[in-house]
């Protein structure tokens, strides 16, 4: 009898343990069910409309175990295994609350955001933490629930019983409902230079290997592992995109497909000892973010990512500004010139050639020049690991960098230093005061940062938790001396741009430098997937297809219209937009260049009027502070005909439109090397007047796209 007594509290133990609490999002159409089940393992679900679109779904850690005890012999520290963080749980409490606000960021694609959720913050309890009697860990899972999706994320709060502790493994799963229509790049704990691939969940496994091309960094996580942000269509037209947000001193989530159960599991990105966090209370992981809507166009409207990140830092943000800039770097990209001083190809950051570069971009009211290759270190570094490379003060001989200075701020240029690190993190921490303070000196208020290669420390990735302490390092220094940065070969952004607005863009994705390499849809999926975080310095613009007219020695040739070229600073919002060609493909199209020179970069509405990833995207932006609108539209390989609305306007009033198209006969696929790129530079510029009734039918070419000014 006292046997069966026992089960039987044991059993009611197991059900008072199990919990389940909802969450609803403001208007209602999304419901997030959180659940402890009778082993103490939290997960969640998600749904909308009454549509599951997470199934259950575990949640919790795995953390390295008790090393606090010595071994007798070798007083060593050692390990007692592992702490299973994700079941053994028992709840505590459960707090709900409402936010409504309005903030109004530095810059962005709206001078107005709305940062509207319901939260629920559910606090656990693990007993016998570390297999010691009585000792209990508190976590705290915070879930926010917005009208377009979900984030959530873990916190430890400061407690007796943990302070430092180290992350083995993140057991945060998605878990799907079917075999979803998927846009991806393969998970690489060091770049996102990849085109992306448009197939079902099942076909993962299969499609990654024709997707990777060598790099100059990268280490493929998995056979099925991809990279956020994840955008997925269901077959009954929900639109599912799986990203985070706020990442701070924590690495990088990769997505591992497991086939079987259609199911993503995080994959932290590991540091050079194979763990893959060290953590001190009280701490938080970055938000996990589920976005849900049925129509393509919200996913692109959506403040989710910068929503999920804290409030500016900054007390004075005045001297972060929207850049336009010309650059000295496309001659190299394409084997004409060299970086480095000595050269064979000559040198392209030569004084008399920047100062050719400086009187173009005066000419034509840009607002800085970017050049790179201008200091000593550019000899023999790349392929070559070494520690001490630049110091970031040194010019070459031949660039005069004070005159060259004082040249340009004369004519209302300013320069934009280029800081390329190597990838030797340590060499650029030990001078960046240095650095910056040379910057200071000469009125230099952005830099472009750059992060080729393999990272010293040897072992670690571009995206573990060491550097990205790293980036947001130098984005606090760089505020300090009031200086906007645009990071390459950098982490994708995560919306921290939010808290830090002089974090003015990022490449951390495949962009124009890569020339042929750009497949035409890749325009048409950035915005749903990497641009979600943040702006990418996408260096558009480019009006010559054909290499070969760059450098004879040059193959390539790039599938683009002209049209869709000018289109790309509109569909692609960045505060800091190059003009990425040389001067003299500039001058063979006056009239099609006006748009780059005309086009805002900040703004204070924007409007999706069509969109569908990898086919099209239609987007019309109104200048901060004007009554100037600008529309772009791109499509992938395919012509199309699409009538653009523009009942953005305001009603009653009369504009006047100037538009850029492609000529009948244009075409951004066709050009080969054998056929050359006569077809992509075709184009038709008209002007007409419009109101807010205006219909206007416009065609793409394959791999095309428009541009339209109003005034």
């Amino acid at each position: 009898m006292k046997y069966i007594l026992t089960l039987f509290m044991m059993a009611l133990a197991l059900v008072a343990n199990a919990r389940t609490e909802t969450l609803k999002s403001p208007d209602g159409n999304l419901e997030m069910t959180f659940s402890l089940s009778e082993e103490g393992t939290p997960g969640y679900a998600l749904s909308y409309s009454g549509r599951e679109v997470i199934k259950p779904s575990p949640l919790g850690y795995t953390f390295r175990g008790d090393a606090s005890a010595k071994d007798p012999k070798t007083y060593m520290h050692v390990s007692y295994g592992t702490v299973d963080m994700g079941s053994g749980f028992v709840f505590v409490d459960a707090v709900r609350s409402e936010f409504d606000q309005t903030w109004e960021p530095v810059w962005g694609e709206e001078s107005h955001i709305r940062n509207h959720y319901n939260e629920l913050a559910v606090t656990l309890a693990k007993k016998d933490f570390k297999g010691k009697v009585g000792k209990d860990v508190q976590m705290v899972l915070r879930f926010r629930l917005y009208d377009d999706g979900l984030g959530f994320r873990y916190e430890f709060p400061a407690q007796d019983n943990l302070k430092y502790f180290i992350v083995m493994d993140e057991l945060t799963q998605f878990r799907m409902t079917g075999d979803h229509t998927a846009w991806w790049i393969a998970g690489d704990y060091d770049t996102q230079e990849y085109n992306y691939a448009q197939t079902r969940l099942s076909e993962i496994r299969g499609t990654l290997p024709k997707m990777i091309f060598n790099n100059a960094s990268q280490h493929i996580a998995g056979p099925t592992s991809v990279q956020t942000s994840l955008q997925m269509k269901t077959d009954d037209g929900l639109y599912i995109n799986i990203h985070e947000a706020a990442l701070v001193n924590y690495p990088v989530m990769t997505l591992t497909l497991n086939e079987e159960e259609q199911s993503f599991k995080a994959d932290l990105t590991p540091d050079a000892t194979g763990y893959r966090g060290r953590l001190c209370a009280p701490c938080t992981s970055p938000w996990r973010t589920v976005m849900v809507v049925d129509d393509a166009r919200k996913i692109l409207a959506s403040r989710l990512i910068l929503n999920l990140n804290e409030p500016c830092a900054l007390e004075d943000v005045s001297w972060i500004r929207p850049v336009k800039f010309m650059g000295v770097w496309w001659e190299m990209i394409t084997g004409l010139r060299s970086w480095a001083y000595g050269s064979r190809l000559g040198h392209g950051a030569n004084t008399e050639n920047v100062k050719a570069y400086i009187d173009f971009a005066a000419e034509h009211g840009f607002d800085a020049l970017l050049v790179e290759g201008w200091n000593e270190g550019w000899r023999d570094w790349f392929g070559n690991q070494k520690d001490e490379v630049f110091d970031f003060v040194t010019p070459f001989p031949d660039f005069d960098l004070q005159g060259l200075n004082e040249y340009a701020h004369a004519k209302g240029i300013r320069l934009m230093m280029h800081h390329e690190t190597s990838s030797s993190v340590v060499n650029y921490e030990r001078h960046l005061d240095e650095a910056f303070s040379l910057m200071k000196k000469y009125g230099y208020d952005a830099v472009k940062t750059g992060y080729v290669g393999d990272i010293i420390p040897y072992g670690e990735y571009h995206y573990g938790q060491f550097m990205i302490n790293h980036y947001n390092r130098v984005l606090k220094k760089a505020a300090e001396y009031k200086i906007m940065v645009n990071g390459h070969e950098a982490v994708r952004p995560t919306g921290l741009c939010r808290t830090y607005p002089n974090l003015v863009g990022n490449e951390s994705a495949m962009g124009m430098e890569f020339r042929g390499r750009v497949l035409p849809h890749h325009v048409t999926i950035l915005p749903f997937t990497r641009l979600q975080g943040g702006p990418m310095d996408f260096t558009p613009g480019i009006f010559e297809m054909d290499m070969r007219k760059n450098n004879p020695n040059s193959t390539q040739q790039i599938h683009s219209t002209l049209c869709k070229q000018l289109a790309l600073y509109v569909t692609q919002a960045s505060p800091i937009q190059m003009a990425g060609d040389m001067p003299k493909n500039y001058e063979k199209h006056p009239e099609a260049f006006r748009f780059i020179k005309d086009v805002a970069l900040d703004w204070d509405k924007s409007v999706y009027l069509a969109a569908e990833p990898g086919d099209y995207i239609i987007t019309a932006r109104k200048a901060k502070g004007s009554d100037e609108w600008f529309v772009g539209g791109v499509t992938d390989e395919n012509a199309r005909e699409m009538t653009v609305s523009f009942d953005f306007l305001e009603p009653g009033r009369k504009y006047m439109a100037r538009i850029y198209a492609d000529a009948k006969d244009a075409d951004g696929v066709g050009n080969t090397p054998e056929t050359g790129s006569e077809s992509c530079a075709k184009y038709e510029i008209k002007e007409m007047k419009v109101t807010s009734k205006t219909r206007l039918k416009v065609k793409m070419a394959p791999s095309g796209g428009f541009a339209i000014s109003i005034k």
